[in-house]
């Protein structure tokens, strides 16, 4: 099968955006986590940064990103006229 432009501008989408969100779990995941003394010199709802991100925040993150995505993905399949049929 012999991909059009529209197939390459959508998946060019759509690999741009996971890797943003890929990016963003990263920073999350791994910068947060490296720079968890420095952030706990900030404090968030009473506990320090770096542990509410380790215990609480990189988890809100998480979902955050899940929904963005499924939000984001039903609109660029809505755009380009490959979005599931209902029912």
């Amino acid at each position: 099968m012999q991909l059009t432009e529209r197939h390459k501008e959508y998946w060019r989408k759509n690999i741009t955006i996971t890797a943003i969100l890929f990016v963003i779990w990263f920073v999350v995941t791994y910068v947060a986590g490296y720079f968890s003394r420095e952030l706990n010199e900030l404090v968030l709802f009473g506990f320090p940064l770096g542990f509410y991100m380790g215990a609480q925040g990189s988890l809100v993150v998480y979902v955050v990103i899940i929904f963005y995505y499924a939000y984001r993905m039903n609109k660029l399949d809505q755009e380009y006229d490959v979005a599931e049929k209902e029912g």
